[in-house]
């Protein structure tokens, strides 16, 4: 005769089963707490003051080499970075350009807790290009370049105020440099200029470049001295609406593992919309010169995602002004380097 209570061994089986799963999906999420743990959450990105930075710079006028408005920009640049609290090197030097003019520029290097021993650097441009080539009614006209320099800058400005602003326990475990390259953009270009000399066109035949003349200088003359951080990120054309980003062929070749971790953690944090998972062509840019420095550096620059043409409709034309710059764009940038380096 079955047992009245013979409904009590199953019974107790399946209440012992369901404690053992509760304690194994507990014990899943402890470790993926553990896990997510592990990488410190960044500190907030104040896409506002990013603008605002941005539209400083703007407001001096084009930052074209040897302007009064570039000499005004840089001071106040120099100036800023010490207000913060970072450590601010100068590097002057003069550059010849395509067309002949010497060009009276200076690098500036602003360190965040430059006694750590690991560093990473932050890359931008900080000048103007002096003409609009790719406009079609303002040809020679100079650029405001608030998206192709300017933003770059302003993303970096606003890092350095938010990571000074922390307090010793909730800064990131390396240094970080922000490294401003001059006359970045005083280059030839063919495609628009066929109708000028390029000057400098023994030197590119020697694999030098009428473009980039602030990084080609700092790769031959390292500041700081014998810098060797464990990488570089270059900031270049990251403040307009719609910007994409795709994962730019030499930055792949020398970087690899610095592109997915930068893309990765952009998908992470929700800015998969910004930063594409595609590849496209290589580019002459400062990233260049700071690899062959012995930088690994990737760039983040704003790139057509399809057809034939490789950048904005805005690009070097006089449209690269502040109706271009968004927030949101500075934001997804910002925070994604941000979030990047406090992953160490």
């Amino acid at each position: 005769m079955k047992s009245k209570y013979s409904w009590l061994a199953p019974a107790l089986a399946l209440v012992l089963l369901a404690a053992s799963c509760n304690r194994d999906k507990q014990a899943t999420t402890e470790t993926a707490e553990t896990e997510e743990a592990k990488v410190p959450a960044a500190p907030s990105f104040n896409a506002d003051s990013a603008y605002a930075y941005t539209t400083k710079q703007v407001a001096f006028g084009p930052r074209v080499p040897n302007s009064k408005a570039h000499v005004a920009t840089g001071d106040w640049l120099v100036q800023k970075f010490k207000n913060l609290g970072l450590t601010v090197k100068e590097q002057p030097f003069e550059a010849m350009a395509f067309d002949g003019k010497m060009l009276r520029s200076r690098n500036i290097i602003a360190q965040f807790q430059p006694q750590a021993t690991r560093r990473v650097a932050v890359f931008t441009h900080w000048d103007t290009r002096p003409f609009a080539d790719k406009d079609d009614q303002h040809k020679n006209a100079p650029l405001d370049g608030a998206s192709d320099g300017a933003s770059g800058v302003g993303i970096a400005l606003e890092m350095a105020r938010v990571l000074a602003s922390q307090p010793d326990s909730l800064r990131p475990n390396v240094g970080i440099d922000f490294i401003l390259f001059d006359s970045e953009d005083y280059g030839y270009d063919g495609s628009t200029q066929s109708d000028l000399k390029n000057q400098l066109q023994a030197q590119e035949e020697q694999g030098k470049s009428s473009w980039c003349l602030g990084s080609q200088y700092w790769a031959q003359h390292l500041l700081p001295a014998n810098y060797k951080p464990d990488y570089g990120i270059l900031l270049d054309m990251v403040g307009a609406k719609n910007a994409k980003f795709s994962r730019e062929q030499l930055s792949v070749e020398k970087a690899r593992d610095i592109v997915d971790k930068v893309w990765n953690t952009a998908a992470q944090i929700g800015y998969s919309d910004y930063f594409l998972f595609q590849d496209s062509p290589g580019i002459t840019d400062d990233h260049v010169f700071t690899n062959q420095a012995g930088v690994r550096t990737i760039d983040i620059i704003d790139h057509l995602p399809v057809g034939d043409e490789y950048f904005p409709a805005y690009h070097h034309t006089t449209q690269d002004n502040m109706s271009i710059i968004d927030k949101r764009t500075l934001k997804a940038v910002g925070q994604t380097v941000l979030q990047t380096i406090y992953a160490g």
